[in-house]
């Protein structure tokens, strides 16, 4: 990076008065500014609002108040909140549970009742066993702002290591509970985060991954934790009975701090098998230890990161795994750490057409989950490669799951789509059948509502399939409220899922649209590739294709379209927002990432250089990112969308600086005369008045969204809802 030029003056600004709640009056709050420039290449780049990055600050805390109160008077006052509310907790109070999995005679599996903060984890002799409660998060804090974030089972079932993380933190802290008693060791370890445990077949100790101490008194997770970058991860090994003092440090890479590590144990026990990656890039090296010659030198069987490297199952010294290597859709190889020189790397499962999800190994059998546009295909292979069967699913939808061991005989996996919970199955792997071991019910008839898929045509003339769904007997007039997500990155695939909002959107009239934009994992390494880096605009571009494709088609039009994206979904709404402002009716921008050029600064950002580029160390990827970087791209005078910006005090994945330096700019653009070029011309402006709302919602103690609450997560639903009611002018239900 060039050394970048920094000039710091304060100019006060009174904050404002709130009043109203039409759009028309709104006053928002005047945070002050500061002559922050920043040099880029030969780019000067003020930040006016840097201060906010000072989260704990007096300053931001009244900021943060004042914008809560005008939120929450608006979203108030606005009819039907009470009727929404009342239908979400109806729809969302049914029974939820997940795939069980054995460890020795005992399953483990989670479970809500309904209306319960978080999931209860049971265990069980057997399939029909009594269920014991095993943890209940919901006891561990009163406003369930604590959450289960991970459990480790020994394979004897008879000790769990299990990760609490507090108020929605990536930090975490591992204990220890003995099953069949429901008791705690004493073991604790803190300052983990990114991490799972891996057991020792001995039940001696587990290895995890984690931070250096930072040098802080409080045994709480302190604010500067919160913001500080996190570099150096390494791999622990913890023994069982002793303190965390004495845990042995197993794995580091001090020669290169931007690695991220992970341990995992064969099912023989006989190897640790140790993932690096690159930030979120999800290509790795990879290193075997034998931990039967712990003197013995590590086998570093990959050591670049050109591909995908995910073990699945060893035979003594032959590994099976996944691999994107000169297979972009992915396939499956054999090593033999006797022969690990490529030469000698044997193609068990080639590449096809679709992309290669996941693949286990169970009961000999390699389970392969493919993705084909979008949607699950699974299919049966043997050990050597050939292909038994594909599997039949109950529909289009998504199938997860099919965990388990070598030696198993059955695989339990969840089905789901749009209009179908989270329904698992149980698979007998000797008969090859299926049956339904846990259904849910809902308050709602499925055959209300039917989805389709559509594929549409992006600016570069790239196909991009797009989920529909909505009540029958929908007419195309272009007057349905209809509400688009997406998010194109990180490899992420987005595929058919349920979520009882969707069905009360669909319920109030609305048309629920889920695209699969590039930067995604959908179509292989390949589809993952055209949304990252010098590309990041062919995301956009997709989902500005897909808002233009339900326009031309008639299903809803520019007053009735809202767009809405989490994180790098954030990102998403906000880039498409000032690209497109004249095409949207409403946005929601959930914990989204603004301020591309300072992503890096704070917590992992770093890490999704990755998928992003480096916009103070390379010039051609600053300038790409400057293009589109949403804080950036703001201009006074247009007339935006109604937005709604949603973060979380205590979001230590995408710093909440972000959506607050977003709305503060983004509000005071609003406060201007709008440009003739981009919409109507005000008569007059007086007093920061708006032609359109720009709110913020900041939740208290919560982070990034894993582990929220439902308590919190209904009301976030019920508020976005609120919002859009207004601002798509949708009849607002009653009770």
């Amino acid at each position: 990076m060039h050394v970048m030029k920094t000039v710091v003056a304060a100019t006060l600004i009174s904050a404002g008065t709130l009043s109203g709640i039409d759009a028309q009056h709104l006053t928002y709050p005047q945070p002050h500014t500061v002559e922050q420039v920043d040099d880029y290449f030969g780019t000067q780049v003020s930040d006016p609002y840097r201060w906010m990055e000072n989260v704990d600050s007096p300053e931001v805390k009244q900021w943060v108040d004042a914008e809560n109160t005008l939120t929450r008077g608006y979203l108030d006052a606005v009819p039907g909140r009470d009727a929404i509310k009342s239908r979400l907790m109806a729809l969302t109070n049914y029974e939820r549970f997940s795939a069980p999995t054995r460890y020795g005679t005992r399953y483990v599996y989670s479970h809500n009742t309904g209306l319960q903060n978080q999931a209860v984890l049971f265990w069980q002799e057997g399939l029909t066993g009594t269920p014991h409660v095993l943890i209940d998060p919901n006891t561990l804090a009163s406003d369930g702002t604590v959450a289960l974030n991970s459990i480790s089972v020994t394979d004897d079932g008879t000790l769990m290591a299990y990760a609490l993380a507090e108020a929605g933190s990536d930090w975490v802290k591992w204990h220890v509970r003995n099953i069949t008693t429901g008791q705690d060791t004493p073991d604790l370890v803190e300052w983990s985060k990114f991490s799972s445990a891996a057991w020792l077949k001995d039940n001696s100790g587990f290895f995890y991954e984690g931070y250096d101490h930072p040098d802080h008194p409080s045994q709480n997770v302190p604010s500067s934790a919160l913001k500080a970058a996190n570099y150096f991860h390494k791999i622990f090994f913890h023994k069982l009975g002793t303190p965390q003092s004495e845990d042995t440090l197993v794995f580091d890479r001090p020669d290169d701090k931007e690695l991220t590590v992970g341990a995992s144990v064969t099912d023989d026990g006989r190897y640790l098998v140790i993932h690096q990656t690159r930030g979120t890039s999800p290509n790795n090296q990879l290193t075997i230890k034998d931990l039967a010659h712990p003197a013995a030198a590590p086998i570093k069987l990959v050591t670049t990161e050109e591909a995908v490297f995910d073990p699945l199952e060893n035979d003594g010294t032959f590994f099976w795994l996944r691999t994107t290597l000169d297979a972009p859709n992915g396939k499956v190889i054999g090593i033999d750490l006797n022969h690990p020189e490529r030469s000698a790397w044997k193609t068990i499962i080639p590449e096809s057409k679709n992309s290669l999800d996941n693949v286990s190994m169970v009961h000999d059998t390699l389970i392969a989950q493919y993705l084909a546009d979008a949607q699950s295909h699974v299919e049966l292979h043997s050990r050597d490669g050939h292909l038994l069967r594909t599997f039949d699913l109950p529909a289009i939808g998504t199938a997860s799951g099919f965990g388990g061991k070598r030696s198993d005989t059955e695989t339990f996996f969840t089905f789901t789509n749009f209009t179908t919970p989270g329904t698992v199955y149980r698979l007998d792997l000797k008969t090859l059948q299926s049956t339904v071991y846990r259904q849910p019910k809902l308050e709602f008839d499925p055959a209300r509502f039917e989805t389709k898929q559509v594929f549409f045509t992006s600016k570069d003339g790239t196909r991009v399939p797009m989920f529909l769904t909505y009540k029958k007997g929908l007419k195309l007039d272009g007057n349905n409220p209809t509400l688009l997500y997406g998010y194109g990155g990180f490899n992420i695939s987005l595929q058919p899922a349920f979520a009882p909002s969707y069905v009360l959107w669909m319920e109030m009239g609305g048309i629920y649209a889920q695209a699969s934009l590039r930067g995604g994992g959908e179509y292989g390494e390949a589809w993952h590739e055209a949304g990252m880096k010098l590309q990041k605009q062919n995301v956009f571009d997709d989902f500005i294709g897909a808002a233009d494709y339900l326009i031309a088609n008639h299903y809803t039009s520019t007053p009735k379209l809202a767009i809405e994206g989490g994180s790098n979904g954030g990102l998403l709404v906000g880039a498409c927002i000032t690209q497109r402002p004249d095409l949207f009716g409403a946005a929601i921008a959930q914990v989204g990432v603004m301020d591309m050029l300072r992503f890096d600064k704070f917590t992992i950002g770093w890490a999704w250089k990755a998928d992003y580029g480096s916009p103070s160390e390379n010039e051609a990827e600053f300038h790409a990112i400057y293009k589109y970087s949403p804080l950036h791209n703001i201009k006074p005078g247009v007339a935006y969308p109604p937005t709604l910006i949603t973060t979380a005090d205590h979001d230590d994945r995408v710093f909440p600086a972000h959506s607050f330096k977003f709305t503060a700019t983004l509000q005071s653009a609003a406060s201007q005369p709008t440009n003739p070029s981009h919409g109507t011309v005000l008569s007059e402006v007086k007093d920061s008045v708006a032609p359109n709302p720009v709110l913020i919602r900041i939740e208290t103690r919560a982070g990034h969204g894993g582990g929220m609450p439902l308590s919190k997560r209904v009301d976030l639903t019920v508020d976005e809802y609120i919002f859009l009611v207004k601002n798509l002018h949708m009849t607002a239900p009653t009770l």
